[in-house]
């Protein structure tokens, strides 16, 4: 007979094998025990660098923001108040004093003539107000 030559013959066959193959998760963890091997030396090498030190203080406080706005017939306003002739100058001494400095924001109509607005920065230049803008609508 052929294939009877551990003597179970052919019943072996129907019945279900009982034994689990190790094999391959022998393989698998041994596989795994290696790269863990490799990499574990890396995990505990550490580079030594020299990281800045900040100090935390509070943020200064924000400086409110005046607006002087310019009509186009030259009449000015503070904060949306009218002015009168005279008024402007004393006002910018007043906040070129302040601590935080105000900022000044000018707002000019389109028909504005330039002359009145060189003479509104050169009254804030003089006063020593440093923190000056401009503002402007964008294009629709």
């Amino acid at each position: 007979m052929i294939g009877s030559g551990n003597g179970v013959g052919s019943a072996s066959h129907t019945t279900p094998m009982s034994e689990i193959n190790t094999t391959p998760l022998v393989d698998v963890m041994l596989v795994l025990l290696v790269i863990f091997i490799i990499t574990a030396p890396l995990l505990t090498h550490a580079v030594k660098i020299d990281l800045p030190q900040a100090s935390s203080q509070p943020l200064p406080e924000k400086p409110e923001v005046i607006s002087v706005s310019i009509d186009a017939a030259g009449k000015m306003y503070w904060n949306d108040a009218a002015l009168v002739q005279g008024e402007l100058k004393v006002k910018l001494q007043e906040i070129a004093g302040k601590k935080p400095q105000p900022e000044l924001n000018i707002r000019a109509d389109k028909e504005t003539r330039y002359q009145v607005l060189a003479e509104v920065m050169a009254d804030a230049q003089n006063a020593g107000v440093t923190k000056l803008g401009f503002v402007s609508e964008p294009k629709k």
